[in-house]
């Protein structure tokens, strides 16, 4: 296929690129100054995408590190850090931010560009590792020295599939393809067709180890990608089964189909609250959504813990004979989430079963019937069993039930949910939901999985 005229709508323009590399190095020169006057013993690099002529079009995010040498107290790389990203912030009369990872780091809008502010440390291997971003200048220098050239498009056409695939980015919202594992990815495959060909045979436990460090057998992931600058390390990891799954079928979709170009760009659709709302009622299904404030934490400690808690929901649901078709979560990542279960059944008879021993163990039935009463007891197969009033014929009243301080502790809860939704959750109609616009399209993902992996 030719991928010209995809290429010229992904690939950054000259002028884009010029302007961006301008404001880089404009950065890059004012930090090594700022050190070198003020006697501060670090190196700064430029990283990531833009640092390796890998950014798409229009995501021209800066990664800009502030390395320092190993024996560097981390305290003092925290303030040290800081006071210089702050500093070329406020130099360049940026708007910053300050977030968390491993540890500290400043985000920073400078000309209309984003642009991270990461201290790090100077490390030369992986052996030396003393946080999860020091590998990220090693990483930046292996693409460098082994991408060729003419495979920078070739990452461009994959990072643009997968994106449009909606199984691109590692964060833990997306549980996607990092863009590193992309460019790994070209460069063991060499080309875009290549990679997907390759991958439409993977299999559980894929391993790709560039370097032959033959470490694999420490990984028991889905896809296991040896980091190429330290053999400990599975790029792969953050990497869920279901995108693995999604990228492979995705990609035989792709080689087989008659209109490849699709693939590049949105799927066409109109999302209204009113159409998600008529699919719905289309599948006649109940849907319980419940809606709750958020505590202020890290997006990456947020979303983990929403969906451990939507799981353990939906699990204790099914285990208690209401049965959830789909379930899922949306936050605006501000102040609210919203859990939704779209249930088969959401409203059980009032009678129950216990189970009690089998019928052939007489001294255990003759226990369970004086326990309960013989006017309760019948036989069911091979079992004795005792008929007993329901105590929750509804999902919402099970719910209520579970969101209790006494109850509360028999689901696994993300830790910093808990009082969250115990002091604020509802339950709401979504006809009644003023939502933004991204909600209504989380809903209408759950509604039409796979949309995405096929044209």
């Amino acid at each position: 296929m030719d991928y010209t005229s995809i290429l010229e709508d992904i690939k950054p323009t000259e002028v884009e690129d010029e302007k961006i590399q301008e404001i880089s190095r404009n950065i890059l020169d004012y930090l090594t100054f700022q050190c070198e006057k003020r006697n501060i013993d670090a190196e700064v690099f430029l990283v990531g995408s833009v640092a390796k002529g890998t950014y798409i079009k229009g995501k021209s995010d800066i990664d800009v590190f502030i390395s320092f040498p190993l024996d560097t107290p981390v305290e003092e790389l925290k303030e040290t850090g800081l006071f210089l990203a702050y500093n070329c912030n406020d130099y360049f009369n940026g708007k910053a931010d300050e977030h968390y990872a491993s540890h500290p780091y400043v985000t920073s809008k400078i000309n209309n560009f984003e642009v991270d502010f990461v201290p790090c440390y100077r490390i030369h291997d992986g052996s030396e590792l003393k946080s999860a971003v020091d590998r990220t200048i090693l990483h930046t220098n292996y693409i460098k020295r082994y991408l060729k050239e003419e495979q920078k498009n070739e990452v461009l056409l994959l990072k643009r599939f997968m994106d449009m695939t909606k199984t691109y980015g590692s964060e833990f919202k997306v549980g996607g393809f990092a863009g590193y594992l992309c460019e790994l990815l070209i460069i063991k495959y060499k080309t875009f067709e290549n990679t997907l060909k390759e991958a439409s045979n993977w299999k559980y436990g894929e391993v790709i180890d560039l370097e032959e460090y033959e470490t694999s057998k420490m990984f028991k992931d889905p896809l296991i990608v040896i980091d190429p600058t330290d053999k400990n390390r599975n790029v792969a990891a953050a990497l869920r089964l279901d995108k693995m799954g999604e990228f492979i079928q995705s990609a035989r979709n792709y080689l087989n189909s008659k209109n490849k170009e699709k693939y590049f760009y949105p799927v066409e659709k109109e999302i209204t609250k009113d159409n998600i709302i008529d699919k719905f009622k289309k599948r006649e299904s109940k849907i319980i959504a419940i809606k709750f404030t958020i505590p202020q934490i890290p997006i990456d400690t947020l979303h983990p813990q929403l969906m451990k808690t939507v799981d353990a929901i939906a699990k204790r649901l099914e285990e208690n004979k209401f049965n959830v078709f789909n379930h899922g979560y949306w936050t605006n990542e501000d102040n609210i989430a919203i859990f939704i279960f779209e249930m088969i059944n959401s409203k059980l008879n009032s009678v129950d079963i216990n189970k009690g021993p089998k019928i052939f163990f007489k001294k255990a039935c003759n226990q369970f019937i004086e326990a309960h009463g013989i006017e309760n007891c019948y036989v069911d197969g091979d079992f004795l069993v005792e008929k007993i009033p329901r105590k929750f014929n509804t999902a919402t009243s099970f719910i209520e039930n579970l969101f209790t301080e006494k109850n509360i502790k028999k689901i696994k809860v993300g830790k910093n949910l808990k009082d969250c939704i115990l002091n604020s959750y509802s339950f709401i109609e979504l006809a009644d939901l003023d939502a933004p616009d991204d909600f209504w399209c989380f809903c209408d993902d759950l509604i039409n999985p796979g949309q995405y992996i096929r044209r």
